[in-house]
């Protein structure tokens, strides 16, 4: 049911933005805790540790800022998700 003054070009931005938070939050909070587990492993330093969790978190931050730049562009040919198609059961 759709609310009274939004119209269906509304609706997939706000599921762009939707697929794009959830999407920026795993890779994010994954690569973190790869990052983490790394550095608790391999460093002994505190600086290192704190290094390496950092770098894991770039890394999350700067794919997930590549994937929602695509999702907003239109080409969502490399995505494990369909944006703006409701799922069928």
């Amino acid at each position: 049911m759709e609310a009274k003054g939004s119209s269906r070009a509304d609706l997939l931005l706000d599921e762009k933005w939707d697929a794009a938070i959830d999407l920026t939050l795993r890779r994010v909070v994954y690569s973190t805790a790869g990052g983490a587990a790394v550095a608790l492993t391999l460093f002994r330093s505190p600086s290192t540790r704190w290094s390496a969790i950092a770098f894991g978190a770039g890394i999350g931050l700067g794919s997930a800022l590549r994937d929602c730049s695509s999702i907003f562009s239109g080409s969502d040919k490399t995505l494990p998700f369909s944006v703006g198609e409701s799922a069928k059961h």
